[in-house]
């Protein structure tokens, strides 16, 4: 089976965990100047620093009180300019799924300002200076100048495939002429050498605007940027990543999927392939489902000595679940669902702050260590901008359609309407109680639970009108234990990771149950230290400073007890530490703001 992801405004969440960090996301994108956003552009073109950003910061300790934003975007940065593409990519999917109308006003302004800066710069759009190409070919030091380049490239694009917006394609295009331009200065095996620097997703541009133009300049351009010591080796069964930079390379894998996509070459499909196989199934991840510590790639099942303060960045994070969305949809597999989900619970969750929408580059998993969180114009990291982006599209991974059926990937509050062959489908997921995890009769009387149940409750109503029939799976969660409760009023059929229905037309309600367990997940290179994952929620104990535990590291039950179950009539995920000196308590990674804690526990047997 292979799938597509639904067009943006097919689409929309409904109310619930996901849309409240979407809404926090929204309300931080609004808040930034648009002119601010390209101050970089301006300076860069010559058009100057005036006047218009001259306006009161909210910000406590701007210089001078003027609105300006700082950190990576500090005029004279390496890495300055960088941030308005991943702006201009989280706002164009808002206004494509939402319509909003203030980010649309906003977007137009930072695309008058772009134009106006690439005719000002004889097509120049970059918050960069040329000479920076120049720098980088020379082998002097320069800060990733492609990588800063195709962020302007991507928030384009992503303007142009979410809005339709022709202007900036336009741009987009004229800009490109000259990244060619001086791309055909050099020679095959000179190019091979600059593309060891870091070039961010260029690749993936190359394909998106062969896509869009049919221009041969992009066929030339995919070929220049086939990073062939990367690619080459990959194909050839070779271990590239190792001790490798992660962030380099999934951006390079993802244009390596968007040309298999457009021109259909089976080489790309197999560069994919094989990452996959090495980034995960050969290496493993923590038990977040989140991998790298200081940005590296890990050695394959090596994570004991790598529990720092700057292990899983949300930048890989966040582009490995777009392979993961890749791979899914050439494959229809579950495992890349199942990858997905751990990554947006104990990762785009995890990451951002609830109350401010600010990220954490990193999340620690050093026990006793904290989150550290950006601030709104002082730091713009590079995970500052995937964390803006992620946010805006929960929503394209609930839910897929192969045109004959529709697969509910991700238990996400969310109504999608589906174009299938039979006619439209208008599909609608909530998770019970507004919850992540909730169990099943909270109010149940005699003969009802005694204690904490342990179940996702989740409804999927299907209407459409009563000629137009369908195919409706639902994900089954690797996690589950035991058997799907089911309740529908069409029958159910189970195939491998999938529940299915025939949708007969009408409204069709269905209700099911995923049971899980609290589970113990090792290190694998050191298996008596051990994390606590109850469905496809990590735990984090309320610590200061690495803790052992008293008990048998396979059985969770003689390490953590069910605490504070029940409140205001709601199941809560929460437990306590038992048999130890002292109780610890502990609570969903992903609700952790300013506290010290400990994911991973070594265990000792009792005396």
């Amino acid at each position: 089976m292979t799938a597509s992801a639904l067009a943006p405004d097919a689409s929309r969440l409904l109310p619930g965990t996901y849309d409240r960090r979407r809404r926090i996301n929204r309300a931080y994108l609004v808040s930034l100047d648009e002119h601010a956003l390209v101050q970089n552009h301006r300076i860069e073109a010559g058009i100057g620093d005036q006047a218009w950003h001259l306006k009161p910061s909210v910000t406590p300790g701007v210089e001078n009180g003027w609105a300006r934003h700082w950190g990576w975007e500090t005029p004279g940065a390496l890495l300055r300019g960088h941030f308005v593409g991943h702006w201009m990519s989280a706002a164009a999917r808002e206004i494509a799924v939402t319509g909003d109308p203030v980010l649309r006003g906003k977007l137009a302004v930072v695309l008058d300002e772009l134009e106006a800066c690439q005719d000002a710069g004889a097509g120049w759009v970059f918050g960069i200076p040329q000479t920076f190409l120049r720098r980088l070919a020379e082998g002097r030091e320069v800060w990733a100048p492609q990588y800063n380049i195709h962020k302007t490239f991507m928030g384009l694009v992503d303007v142009y495939r979410d809005l339709g917006d022709e202007r900036a394609l336009r741009i987009a295009h004229r800009a490109a002429a000259l990244i060619a331009e001086w791309a055909r200065e050099f020679e095959r095996d000179e190019f091979q050498a600059i593309l060891e620097v870091e070039t961010g997703g260029m690749l993936e541009v190359w394909a998106d605007l062969l896509e869009a133009t049919g221009d041969d300049m992009y066929r030339e351009l995919l070929d220049r940027y086939d990073h062939r010591s990367l690619f080459d080796g990959l194909l050839a069964g070779e271990d590239m990543l190792t001790n490798m930079h992660a962030n380099t390379t999934i951006p390079e894998v993802l244009g390596a999927a968007r040309a298999f996509e457009v021109t259909g070459e089976e080489r790309w499909r197999r560069i994919v392939e094989a990452y996959w196989d090495w980034a995960v199934t050969r290496r493993g991840t923590f038990c977040t489902g989140g991998q790298t510590s200081g940005e590296i790639w890990t050695p394959p099942f090596a994570f004991a000595a790598r529990r720092g303060t700057k292990t899983q960045e949300h930048c890989a994070v966040y582009n490995m679940i777009r392979l993961a969305d890749v791979l899914f949809r050439w494959t229809g597999e579950a495992s890349y669902l199942d990858y997905i989900e751990a990554n947006l619970v104990n990762g785009i969750l995890a990451q951002q702050h609830p109350g401010t929408g600010m990220v954490s580059y990193f999340l620690p998993l050093q026990s006793g260590a904290r989150k550290e969180w950006g601030s709104p114009t002082e730091d713009f990291w590079c995970c500052h901008g995937t964390v803006v982006q992620a946010h805006t599209r929960h929503s394209s991974l609930a839910v897929y359609s192969d045109g004959e059926a529709v697969t509910v990937a991700q238990y996400i509050p969310v109504r999608a309407d589906v174009a299938t062959a039979a006619g439209r489908l208008v599909v609608e997921v909530r998770t019970i109680d507004d919850a992540l995890y909730v169990g099943p009769d909270a109010n149940a009387g005699p003969g009802g639970p005694a204690h904490r149940p342990h179940a996702l409750r989740v409804s999927v109503a299907v209407e459409s009108p009563p000629t137009v029939r369908g195919r409706v799976r639902m994900r089954v969660p690797a996690w589950t234990a035991g058997e799907v409760h089911v309740r529908s009023d069409v029958a159910v059929v189970r195939r491998g990771s999938f529940v299915e229905i025939d949708h007969p037309g009408g409204r069709t309600e269905i209700e099911l149950g995923f049971g899980f367990e609290l589970r113990t997940v090792p290190i694998p290179d050191e298996p008596e230290t051990v994390a606590f994952v109850e469905g496809a929620v990590v735990l984090a104990g309320l610590v200061d400073r690495e803790t052992p535990l008293i008990g048998d590291s396979s059985d969770p039950a003689t390490l953590l007890a069910a605490d504070d179950e029940r409140q205001w009539s709601q199941w809560l995920t929460r437990y306590r530490s038992v048999g130890g000196s002292a109780g610890i308590r502990f609570v969903p990674l992903n609700e952790i703001v300013d506290e010290r804690y400990a994911v991973y526990f070594p265990v000792v047997a009792p005396a």
